[in-house]
């Protein structure tokens, strides 16, 4: 198969399945954020260790990264569970910290398992806070617009850097990290981020003062890209191209999510600093 259709099948495909399991129902979001959750994980720390070095102790952080999924889920959903349980989630913290004593591994090994946590497991164990409209009624629209801006950003910084920062203005973002991105691209994101929050409020589906958002869009674009130079450079580090190859032609699950996973944390911060939400 030609690589720009598989390229182009593979990405339809993830389109539609977050699209329509954000949509859908809680039942269908949860699943699916830890499954993705899960994966990115384990890519970091393949990237991190290779092959199966350390791999109980990569499971347990998995694990408690799941764990905490399921209880701010559960506080935030139906069932109200009470937020005191979420007290959990430290001690299970430092329970991994007690195991760790008996790792007999490089001080480096014990950075990569917190940082795999700290990176990927807390930024994911709070999305569900975001679907929850309170009484446990469910609503995936804003972590959907919140992924659609990132994702018209990446599209509109990757069509800029081709149109523009090839010849035109060939100045690069960051060379020694990511050597392709440009500032014409860069601005190409925050311009595209900028249009396609409009674009969401025009259909109701944020419905914000438009200062705030388009302050909150430039900020999700700005943190996405380094989100994505974060990624970058421990794929530099390592000497990979890709984290995964779960999406044909895409790479890895955690090279689609790099950029949300400092993007939305911090749109969703904005919104509660100002009381939005």
């Amino acid at each position: 198969m030609n690589t720009t259709v598989k390229r182009s099948l593979s990405g339809s495909i993830f389109l539609a399945v977050m699209i329509s399991a954000l949509l859908c129902s809680r039942y269908c979001f949860l699943p699916l954020f830890m499954f993705i959750t899960a994966v990115m994980m384990e890519e970091f720390y393949k990237m991190c260790f290779g092959g199966k070095k350390h791999m109980t102790v990569r499971v347990l952080s998995i694990f408690i990264a799941l764990a905490s999924f399921t209880l701010v889920a559960l506080v935030h959903g139906p069932g109200q569970l009470s937020a005191k349980y979420l007290a959990i989630i430290p001690a299970a913290l430092l329970l991994m910290m007690c195991v760790m004593v008996f790792l007999h591994g490089e001080f480096k090994d014990y950075a990569y398992i917190f940082t795999g946590l700290l990176y990927i497991g807390l930024p994911m164990a709070l999305s569900p806070i975001m679907v929850d409209q309170g009484g446990g009624a469910y609503s995936g629209i804003l972590l959907l617009s919140f992924l659609i801006i990132i994702w018209t950003s990446d599209t509109g910084a990757y069509c800029f850097g081709m149109l523009f920062g090839q010849k035109l203005w060939p100045a690069k973002l960051c060379p020694d990290i990511s050597p392709k991105k440009s500032w014409a691209g860069a601005i190409g994101g925050i311009l595209t981020s900028l249009l396609a929050a409009w674009i969401l409020k025009l259909v109701g589906w944020l419905d914000f003062p438009m200062v705030h958002l388009m302050v909150m869009a430039a900020i999700m674009n700005i943190t996405g890209v380094f989100g994505d130079l974060f990624e970058s450079l421990w794929k530099r580090q390592f000497g990979i191209k890709d984290s995964g190859n779960i999406i044909p032609g895409h790479g890895g699950m955690l090279d689609r999510f790099d950029s949300s996973l400092f993007a939305v944390p911090a749109g969703y911060l904005y919104l509660l600093i100002f009381g939005l939400v």
